[in-house]
């Protein structure tokens, strides 16, 4: 329970979550106007880091997504080119999808405008040494995206300082 955590702890996670969440609007506010809503580019994602072909089966179950929702969303991928689907030549039954060339590229384009304004930010703001605690904070941040979530009891009723 967040009853058990010290108040520095829950400071800290608080000013982080709310820092996440800045940066995280200002990088959808960098997308370029391609209409591909953010859900959908999570899929695109999640093939693109998978660097392989994967069932709509690992995919739901990766990011949490019912079978149906995510028929929808594979289905206007599809359409617009920027995944493909086939057969799996092992088991017909399964369907196997990849991210086709226009995907990556897609996914490219906003990470190349994304990560220009972030390095930019970075190096008119930042000192050097700011720029390296940054770059060690990312992988914290990673290590920390590891954990599972649930591991805090449920109901929990300490809120987080403001």
């Amino acid at each position: 329970m967040t009853d058990d955590l010290p108040f520095g702890d829950l400071k800290a996670a608080n000013a982080l979550r709310r820092s996440v969440a800045g940066v995280a609007r200002r990088m959808r506010r960098l997308r370029a106007n391609h209409g591909v809503s953010p859900s959908k580019l999570v899929i695109l994602g999640r093939l693109a880091l998978a660097g392989r072909k994967l069932t709509a089966a690992d995919l739901a179950e990766t990011e949490g997504l019912k079978p149906q929702s995510l028929t929808r969303i594979l289905a206007d991928l599809e359409a617009r080119a920027l995944l493909r689907r086939e057969k799996s030549a092992v088991d017909k039954r399964e369907i196997l999808i990849e991210l086709t060339s226009e995907g990556r590229d897609l996914l490219a384009s906003d990470a190349r405008r994304q990560t220009r304004w972030l390095a930019e930010a970075m190096a008119t703001a930042l000192t050097p040494a700011e720029r390296d605690i940054l770059l060690v904070a990312a992988g914290l941040l990673d290590r920390l995206c590891e954990r599972e979530p649930g591991l805090v009891a449920a109901g929990a009723t300490t809120t987080p300082p403001r």
